[in-house]
């Protein structure tokens, strides 16, 4: 069973090697991708998912996908790209990461309010989508309460996913896979990455990091549960592409992911360990740390 942590000493010697050097270390974990800004890299990343399923159609294989409801820039790209090529979705498999709960772990109203990532998809993404260009609705697929293995079934069925595309939060949470914190149980890496679809309570500090991004840290406004995919399902995929252009926020959580072992305390290093293909797109801004810039000797 996993019991060690990440020392002090490991992660402050990651943030302190200057953004330049990055990428000349030994050991990286997944690929680095360095873009000037968040409008770039989401420009980027937009035109990729339209070539991967322009690709899939041209072979006549279906594109399956594990898709966020935030970061959501890119969506722009990729609905414009589809409506204007007249792209065809109609054999694209949509796996959803989570969706919030309220305090009894039951689904919230779907419209278009922050509490309704179902309710995000519909207004930034399908919502946008040309009809008879459009997924259909069998095919997005959101974790529900009322039949909880099935996305982790059908995902079987298909025979896994082609590429996840992530935001990561910034103590390293994929999906509402945060970091399993308690006394009483710990678990291996090994069993986290064979987690199923499950209700999970939202550990204090993604609370406060939602809150204070949206709501001017109004706690009361986050619901403090969700469903969240397990990453059985994320792991199947041959591809990974991390999303991550959210500046100061991140830019700890960036440095452990390129360099830290697998490791529940940060979910997102468990990816690298089974996905044979993983890269950590980002700007410059959220890539540099400021303890590389920290005066030696003084």
């Amino acid at each position: 069973m996993e019991t060690n942590r990440l020392t002090r000493e490991e992660i402050f010697k990651w943030c302190s090697i200057p953004k330049e050097e990055l990428k000349n270390q030994e050991g990286l974990k997944t690929k680095l991708e360095i873009r000037k800004d968040k409008a770039t890299v989401m420009t980027e990343l937009g035109n990729m998912m339209a070539d991967e399923v322009i690709e899939h159609n041209r072979q006549g294989i279906p594109t399956k996908w594990v898709l966020p409801a935030g970061p959501t820039d890119e969506y722009d790209i990729f609905v414009d790209r589809v409506n204007k090529e007249r792209i065809d979705l109609k054999n694209l498999w949509i796996f959803h990461m989570d969706e919030f709960l309220d305090w009894e772990g039951r689904p919230l109203p779907v419209a278009d309010t922050y509490e309704s990532l179902e309710g995000t998809m519909n207004a930034c993404f399908y919502g946008r989508i040309d009809n008879e260009l459009n997924v259909p609705q069998e095919q997005r697929i959101w974790p529900r309460i009322d039949n909880i293995d099935y996305a982790d079934e059908l995902c079987e069925n298909l025979g896994g996913v082609d590429t996840v595309w992530a935001g990561i939060g910034a103590t390293g949470l994929v999906a509402f896979n945060e970091a399993p914190r308690s006394y009483c149980y710990r678990l291996s890496v090994e069993e986290y990455a064979q987690g199923k679809t499950r209700i999970v309570d939202l550990n204090d500090d993604s609370i406060i990091a939602m809150s204070q991004r949206s709501f001017g840290c109004c706690l009361d406004r986050i619901p403090p549960k969700a469903i969240t995919l397990g990453f059985k399902v994320m792991l199947s995929a041959k591809r990974a592409v991390y999303m991550v252009a959210t500046g100061t926020w991140k830019q700890t959580v960036c440095r452990i992911l390129l360099f830290s072992e697998p490791t529940v305390e940060y979910p997102v290093t468990i990816i690298p360990k089974y996905v044979q293909d993983v890269v950590l797109y980002t700007t410059e801004e959220t890539i540099d740390h400021p303890m590389s810039h920290e005066t030696k000797g003084w």
